[in-house]
This record gives structure tokens, C-alpha cells and sequence, in this order.
């Protein structure tokens, strides 16, 4: 979510919503960037930006290329990490710092 009002006013309402009930507990997180799914939400002096969100343990590693994969599957990996920075990129140059994170994964695949 965001917030106009100060810092200090948002702790206390988080803080009051967790006295609602004794079952339900709020946890929060303030920051200027949320990862949600596949995305990073940044905010940058209110101007909102979305990236790729890339999970420390998985990546770069994608299936090399010289295993026994069928052909598809390599085309079908360059394809879809392609659309995902493609639709999750909210300006071109965040898109192209993709483009270019991809072909250093592929290259560091092999």
C-alpha cells in the first residue's frame, strides 16, 4: 500500500489494527521497494517503477544447453524470460538491464 501521511502515523495504525483481533496479527515491512510474485515494486519519490523480481537461490542457473533437453526447451527459456521482462518492465531502460541480466545468464549457462 502507500502512504502520504508520515511514517510514525502508519506504524500506529498498523500497530492499533493488530489489537482488532486476538487471532489476527499484521506484520509490515516499510520500505521503498516490495517484491510481490515476479515483480519489484519500487518507489522512487512517488514515482512507482516495476522489475523483474529474481529469487537469490534460483537464478542465473537455467538448464544448460548441452544437456539432453529437447531443442524447444532452450528456445521456450530464452522466449519466456524475454515476455516476463517484457511485461514487468515499466520503462525501457529497466527492460534493457534485463535483456541484458538474460543474455549473461544464458552465456554463464553455457
Amino acid at each position: 500500500m502507500t502512504w502520504n501521511r508520515s511514517e510514525n502515523d502508519l506504524k500506529n495504525l498498523l500497530n492499533d489494527a493488530n489489537t482488532w483481533h486476538p487471532n489476527i496479527k499484521l506484520e509490515y515491512k516499510i520500505s521503498k521497494n516490495l517484491s510481490f510474485l515476479d515483480v519489484v515494486l519500487t518507489n522512487n519519490n512517488g514515482m512507482l517503477s516495476t522489475s523483474v523480481y529474481h529469487k537469490p537461490a534460483a537464478e542465473p542457473y537455467v538448464v544448460p544447453f548441452i544437456s539432453d533437453h529437447p531443442r524447444h526447451t532452450f528456445v521456450n527459456v530464452i522466449k519466456t524470460s524475454l515476455t516476463r521482462a517484457l511485461r514487468n518492465s515499466s520503462t525501457f531502460e529497466i527492460f534493457n538491464n534485463e535483456r541484458i541480466y538474460i543474455k549473461l545468464s544464458l552465456l554463464y549457462n553455457g
